[in-house]
């Protein structure tokens, strides 16, 4: 297992890394990058590219090119007489080296 030293506190990577995106994008924009080898996750509005970089290689066994980020302006909400905002989040379209995917379709004959 790969741990690593922090404050006086082991963390396992695995844990580390799958904690930092919350999940893959599927809209129809998304599955059309697919077939170009680029997906698009949504992370953690504070990370850089170097940190989901290694995530996704970590994570899936991929090689990555490059990742391209954005940041979507915030939705206003109203539920009655409250108004907020919805959670903040940052997307990441990350195109991988030619001969690696990430399944992210599971096929159940």
């Amino acid at each position: 297992m790969n741990y690593f030293l922090y404050k006086d506190y082991y963390y396992n990577f695995k844990f580390i890394y799958s904690s930092i995106y919350n999940y893959p994008l599927i809209t129809t924009k998304s599955t059309r990058l697919i077939e170009g080898n680029c997906y698009s996750f949504a992370v953690s509005k504070q990370l850089s590219k170097t940190d989901i970089k290694q995530s996704i290689e970590y994570l899936f066994n991929v090689k990555v090119i490059s990742i391209n980020t954005n940041n979507p302006p915030v939705k206003k909400r109203k539920v009655g007489k409250f108004t907020g905002n919805c959670s903040y989040y940052k997307k990441a379209y990350v195109t991988l080296a030619p001969g690696s995917f990430i399944d992210l379709f599971v096929y159940i004959d």
